[in-house]
């Protein structure tokens, strides 16, 4: 599958941690009442993320991990909307929204990378 020894050497969980970090960060402004709401929501997505990135990896069978990477893209998505919604609702500047839309993008063209160059017909 792969010679990686840890799903830490990949610089797309590396990246997708660092992502979240910020993401935690950005919402202990939002406000209280959206606690089990848009702030759940996007902490939760956020951190699937890198999780499922090292779970597919920790499965040892490149089939799983491919599948887990979709997962994790799916999990990108999902936050792309939750931030483009917060910055509708005004719980984001439109600098914070962009910047963090920016990191999601490279990270989907980092897992859009590591799908293709781990399926058999690349």
């Amino acid at each position: 599958m792969t010679s990686l020894s840890s799903y830490r050497e990949l610089i797309v969980w590396q990246k997708s941690m660092d992502l979240t970090v910020r993401i935690y960060a950005l919402t202990r402004s939002f406000p209280i009442e959206e606690r089990y709401g848009i702030t759940s929501q996007m902490r939760r997505s956020a951190s699937s993320i890198p999780a499922n990135i090292a779970e597919g990896q920790a499965r040892r069978s490149t089939g799983e991990f491919v599948q887990s990477l979709g997962v994790a893209r799916g999990s990108l998505a999902e936050l792309e909307t939750f931030l483009t919604l917060s910055a509708k609702l005004e719980m984001t500047t439109p600098e914070q929204c962009r910047c963090l839309l920016n990191d999601c993008v490279e990270i989907n063209k980092m897992l859009n990378a590591l799908i293709k160059s781990l399926s058999p017909h690349h």
